[in-house]
């Protein structure tokens, strides 16, 4: 009797008095259970930071059928045939016929970077958005992290390694340096691929606004658009016609 609505609210016994009555919109409190989350968090990080440490800091990258035995030759020229989920094609390379098996969804980037170790092509946005990939293919610049590598069975494919002749640098390449077009390097020679193109197309107009408008493909972080454009146009001069 007498009891109020006050004292209904009162607290169990060793409970925070800030925990007491939810209406009042005051969080409980409970120093032990804070302290138990913490050391479950702690063991759950440390679990997993266990697992993580057991796992290669550069695991290899999967394709079609990961989960299965890696096959006994990427790089076949005539050895050993294709795993399941790979195909064997053939790439003329800078002059030179590969025969190659391949993953069904590997791109031509990671082949010419992975299979052929021919790291002059860049992997930068890998979505065909900045250029750095740029090759040709059988003449024509194309971005080669888009293309499938099973796409290119007997093309004929240049890379920035295969500019030069006996020794010499092509003209875009001596220009670049004359005219001082690097910056970091990252994006040359996917700048230089299209420039070679571009050159070598007549539909495209020789004065600096055309050439701009055929080389915004290719983006130069370090914003060395300048010397690029005087680059080009400096070879334009030494180029025989393609």
């Amino acid at each position: 009797m007498g009891q109020t609505m006050a004292d209904d609210n009162r607290n169990p016994p060793g409970q925070d008095a800030r925990d007491s009555n939810p209406r009042n919109g005051v969080e409980i409190h409970d120093p032990d259970a804070a302290s138990r989350s913490r050391r479950a968090f702690l063991k759950a990080v440390g679990a997993t930071g266990l697992a993580a440490a057991a796992v290669p800091a550069w695991g290899r990258v999967g394709y079609v059928n990961d989960d299965k035995e890696e096959p006994a030759a990427q790089r076949a020229d005539g050895e050993a045939g294709p795993a399941a989920g790979q195909q064997r094609i053939t790439l003329k390379v800078n002059g030179k016929p590969h025969t190659l098996n391949v993953a069904a969804n590997m791109v031509l980037l990671d082949v010419l970077r992975h299979q052929l170790d021919l790291t002059g092509t860049k992997k930068g946005c890998d979505h065909g958005q900045c250029g750095a990939c740029t090759i040709h293919v059988n003449g024509q610049a194309i971005n080669s992290c888009l293309s499938l590598a099973i796409a290119h069975d007997g093309d004929e494919i240049t890379t920035v390694e295969g500019l030069e002749r006996d020794g010499q640098m092509h003209p875009i390449q001596q220009a670049f340096l004359e005219h001082d077009a690097y910056q970091c390097g990252y994006c040359t020679s996917g700048q230089m691929m299209t420039a070679v193109a571009i050159l070598n197309d007549p539909s495209v107009g020789k004065d600096d606004l055309s050439v701009r408008e055929a080389m915004s493909g290719n983006i130069c972080r370090c914003g060395a658009y300048k010397n690029i454009l005087s680059a080009i146009q400096s070879a334009r001069k030494q180029m025989k016609p393609a």
